[in-house]
């Protein structure tokens, strides 16, 4: 999914959020800010590792009545129209109802490039990785500071494309302080794929201290803030625009960047 010895930034948006069509505008400007992949969030009624900002997108996305085909529809329209891989956040359940099989032909039709699962225990993950290799889509886990050495070497082994990296404990979220580098330790003595750290990131430095020890940062709250806070969708996108632009300028500063 990404490249070797390089710094990618992963940015996060849910679909539907502030709109359908005013959210693949925005996941377009991350890309064009310097987003090296994209993470789209399928709106759900549970979000349990969501934090406060991406649950209030969550909740107008639904409100607005997005569905899984939306969500499906915008990973075409930015696939389309960009060049980086885009990943689909989802919880189980919806995939469940809509039907795994369904789920992941209509994903791979749409041009994404796989999953991350943050509630699908690793043990009762292969009806979904047989399904999701078939149709050429990778499924990400995710890694705790809590989780012991044994459950690192299950996520790991379980994860195709990057291992997700939770910085932190808890919801997602911006953190004064990240953290991180003891985990993707962990995880690099388990596999040979690329660990992505995310939770907690919301500036440059910051950006620019995780890469300094993993392969790259996942930012979803403070992009989501961004437009939270703003008075109207063109500013919104516009102030979106300048902090990918400093997230990328961070992430990719070090050696080895693209």
């Amino acid at each position: 999914m990404f490249k070797p010895n390089t710094k990618s930034l992963v940015g996060y948006l849910p679909a539907g959020f502030p709109t359908v069509d005013d959210g693949v505008r925005t996941l377009i400007a991350m890309v064009e800010a310097g987003c090296d992949a994209l993470e789209i969030g399928l709106p759900y009624t549970d979000p349990v590792m969501d934090g406060p900002a991406v649950q209030d997108a969550v909740t107008r996305a639904l409100e607005n009545g997005t569905r899984t085909e939306d969500v499906l529809r915008t990973v075409e329209r930015v696939a389309a129209r960009t060049q980086v891989p885009v990943l689909v956040m989802t919880y189980w359940n919806p995939v469940e109802q809509y039907g795994i099989e369904r789920f992941a032909q209509r994903l791979a039709d749409a041009g994404g490039a796989g999953c991350v699962l943050p509630d699908l225990p690793v043990q009762h993950s292969l009806p979904w990785r047989e399904v999701a290799g078939k149709h050429g889509l990778d499924s990400v886990f995710i890694a705790a500071p809590s989780s012991t050495d044994q459950r690192v070497a299950e996520i790991a082994k379980a994860s195709t494309g990057f291992v997700y990296a939770a910085s932190t404990m808890g919801v997602t979220g911006m953190r004064s302080e990240v953290s991180g580098a003891n985990l993707v330790a962990r995880i690099r003595q388990a596999t040979d794929l690329p660990v992505l750290v995310g939770l907690g990131v919301s500036n440059g430095a910051q950006a620019r201290e995780i890469a300094g020890f993993a392969d790259g940062v996942i930012v979803g709250s403070a992009i989501v803030r961004r437009m939270l806070d703003a008075p109207d969708t063109d500013t919104g996108i516009a102030e979106i625009r300048a902090l990918c632009g400093e997230l990328a300028a961070g992430t990719h500063a070090l050696v080895g960047s693209p």
